[in-house]
């Protein structure tokens, strides 16, 4: 199967109800309406509640910005850019705090123990996909690199490519400034 490319100015901004940032869907699947798998990037202005989604995994990662502190069952987990994604139940009440100005946040939402995230480095790194189910790459501020079935797949600055990958697969990422994500159906 092919690849999907979607560049971050391609999706219009949504404004979130709490008037505290937007968020652009980068990824519904399989479709906007009752997903399974939902990939976005907000732009955080303002401190606040997050929205709750019961019976979901999230996963957030800090893009742009002096990072932020989220409070998540009585426990605060301070991230920054250069964080590993926190998965957390996206169904606690969870806040947010800026740490100094505004943010840019990568969030990965699928249900419980189906996703993971995690944040690539400049050197080749091995990945294996545990089963059939969507594979994503999320590069930011620089281009990023995936060799999967041999084809070397380059994704442009601000874009997310994916692919529904049919089994178990083996591959290379290489990015400076990106998230590579998989979530099984």
């Amino acid at each position: 199967m092919s690849w999907n490319f979607v560049p971050l100015d391609s999706v219009t901004p949504q404004p979130w109800k709490n008037g505290g940032g937007t968020t652009r869907e980068l990824l519904a699947w399989p479709q906007a309406e009752g997903w399974k798998v939902r990939l976005s990037v907000a732009d955080v202005t303002a401190a606040g509640p997050f929205s709750r989604f019961e019976g979901i995994e999230r996963w957030f990662s800090v893009l742009e910005g002096e990072g932020v502190v989220l409070k998540v069952a009585g426990g605060r987990h301070w991230l920054r850019a250069d964080s590993e994604p926190f998965r957390f139940d996206g169904g606690l009440a969870t806040d947010c705090e800026l740490s100094n100005g505004s943010t840019r946040d990568l969030n990965l939402m699928a249900p419980p123990g189906r996703s993971r995230m995690r944040r690539l480095q400049p050197a080749e790194q091995m990945f294996k996909m545990r089963g059939p189910g969507l594979l994503a790459i999320y590069a930011h501020s620089q281009p990023s690199r995936v060799i999967l079935d041999w084809v070397n797949v380059d994704v442009p600055a601000y874009t997310l490519a994916w692919r529904w990958c049919g089994e178990a697969m083996s591959g290379i990422a290489r990015g400076a400034d990106a998230l590579l994500m998989e979530a099984q159906a």
